[in-house]
């Protein structure tokens, strides 16, 4: 549980009537809600886990990032510890930023019993607060990235924090339409940028696809209105897929 002894912000929506409230209104109540999990993020981490579990995890996410970094072909040994620890602190930003939003959500769930729009709203608040955290993060992250990698090296930081998924899902929308033009091209892959962009902060591997299969959904309807018959399409794809694999077994 997070400690509000010494701030408590008292989000209590069911109160206000939102269709009155002013954007400004709206904006003053995430920003509190912000600055309220921030004040709260370091103390949730260390009284809501025993030590061991703190040992665990920092074990886990520095293996994590010593895979990643290894795979950057750096060859001074100090830079590989410098980033490898930017990406270890990174992890561990995020698992407070989340950690303490998931608190936070339960206890609001908890308080408001009955009440689902007073809930809801809260939540809302809670989520766009959050937001900001972790775009603020992700910000800083990539500022401590660019002082120490190449923008090359820093795409493979981004695909190794969220499986690659952006160049195996390009690799095969080009695969399955090969009569893709070059804006066509150009567009799919924008997305998957974007797409990945989201998809590092997200707290686990199924939210990390979860957001990639939102952009595969738009990315869908956008090659649907450019005349492609995605259905058939995928049909097409899978029997070449199964040709393909035929033709290695034979072989």
């Amino acid at each position: 549980m997070i400690v509000e002894n010494t701030l408590k912000i008292t989000l209590n929506f069911a109160h206000l009537k939102w269709t009155k409230l002013s954007m400004m209104t709206i904006k003053k109540y995430i920003l509190a809600v912000a600055l309220f999990l921030s004040a709260t993020a370091v103390s949730f981490a260390q009284n809501s886990n025993t030590a061991a579990d703190q040992d665990n995890y920092t074990q886990v996410i520095t293996k994590r990032s010593e895979k990643i970094v290894s795979s950057l072909g750096l060859t001074d040994s100090v830079k590989f510890k410098k980033v490898e620890g930017i990406v270890v602190d990174q992890y561990r930003t995020l698992g407070i930023i989340h950690d303490t939003r998931n608190a936070k959500a339960k206890d609001i769930k908890a308080q408001a019993g009955d009440d689902k729009a007073k809930a809801t709203a809260q939540t809302a608040a809670l989520d766009s607060a959050t937001g900001l955290q972790l775009n603020q993060a992700h910000a800083a992250y990539l500022a401590k990235l660019s002082a120490e990698l190449s923008p090359e090296q820093i795409d493979k930081v981004k695909d190794a924090m969220t499986y690659n998924i952006l160049g195996v899902t390009y690799g095969a929308y080009l695969d399955e339409l090969p009569t893709l033009t070059d804006a066509q091209k150009a567009q799919i892959k924008a997305w998957l940028v974007e797409a990945r962009e989201l998809a590092i902060d997200a707290e686990s591997s199924e939210k990390k696809h979860a957001v990639f299969g939102k952009y595969k959904g738009r990315i869908n309807n956008y090659l649907s209105k450019q005349g492609y018959d995605m259905k058939k399409a995928e049909d097409d794809w899978q029997q070449r897929i199964k040709a393909r694999q035929q033709q290695k077994t034979n072989g």
